[in-house]
């Protein structure tokens, strides 16, 4: 497994987030590679435990985000693209961070078969770029409405560079959660890590 730290748009790198590319072993027959290795993922990203996975499916455009989870019960997310192809994003939200309201991004899909790491202290969300993109994720936590929160993904102050072109001049559809969410500067203190 190769493992990435991703920089800002500006090159600086976010520390906490990591893309993980497998090693992938292909022939005429198809491919095998290895999804999951708790071993060489505490090796890149520290111990960590998974309580549960989650799958989701959306059409193109589709933006689901920028979601986190506060403690008692922060998630740290393992996000991978089995389907299709979407646009990733993680926005450290660590008011003490030197990366603070900054957003590393990166296209996972089925062909790359890459993994974004999002620890917890990151809001997290995607757009869906291809006509369907299903999407596998382990948790580090267990959802808990009282700990969740959202950021709206068209932030000025984050500016999020989301492939837009991606859907031909159509809007993202967002559920009515994510269109009201709060911009990162309306949120209280007791709402960011």
């Amino acid at each position: 497994m190769q493992v990435e730290v991703l920089t800002t748009a500006a090159g600086v790198p976010v520390q906490g987030p990591l893309l993980l590319t497998p090693r992938v072993f292909g022939d005429e027959r198809g491919f095998f590679f290895e999804s999951w290795n708790q071993q060489a993922f505490n090796a890149a990203a520290g111990d960590t435990a998974f309580v549960q996975d989650n799958h989701s499916r959306s059409s193109r455009g589709v933006l689901r985000g920028l979601h986190y989870q506060l403690p008692p019960n922060p998630q740290g997310k393992l996000v991978r693209c089995v389907l299709g192809e979407i646009f990733d994003v993680a926005v450290d939200i660590r008011r003490s961070s030197p990366t603070f309201g900054q957003w590393v991004g990166s296209v996972l899909s089925a062909d790359n078969k890459q993994q974004l790491w999002v620890p917890a202290g990151f809001a997290h969300g995607f757009l869906t770029l291809s006509e369907q993109a299903e999407v596998l994720y382990k948790t580090t936590d267990f959802w808990s409405r009282e700990c969740e929160r959202a950021i709206r993904w068209d932030d000025p102050q984050l500016a999020i560079a989301w492939p837009l072109e991606a859907l031909a001049g159509a809007e993202p559809q967002l559920s009515q959660k994510d269109a009201v969410a709060p911009l990162l500067a309306e949120l209280a203190e007791g709402d960011l890590f």
